[in-house]
């Protein structure tokens, strides 16, 4: 089973302000940009040579903080009652 079809039985409960910053000042001196290709959501995307973060689909992993060699990912867990609820199939 893919990852998109687990993910469309989910709900996303999106809070007006992100769980997640990211320091651009960092962030564009980091080459590799890893979070753009091992972002299991498919949050992050290059933009020219800029990354993009959409944290409306985020299914709050961590993985994007731990993979930064830049520590240009302030990541947080959403507000209480936002961000995604699991639903196991």
């Amino acid at each position: 089973m893919k990852l998109e079809d687990i993910l469309q039985s989910d709900v996303w409960n999106v809070d007006e302000e992100p769980h997640i910053v990211i320091d651009y000042t960092k962030c564009e001196k980091c080459k590799a940009k890893p979070c753009v290709y091992l972002c299991p959501a498919g949050c992050y995307t290059l933009v020219g040579d800029k990354v993009v973060f959409s944290y409306e689909w985020c299914v709050e992993c961590g993985t994007c903080r731990v993979i930064c060699p830049m520590d240009a990912i302030k990541w947080d867990y959403p507000k209480s009652g936002h961000g995604i609820i699991y639903r196991f199939t």
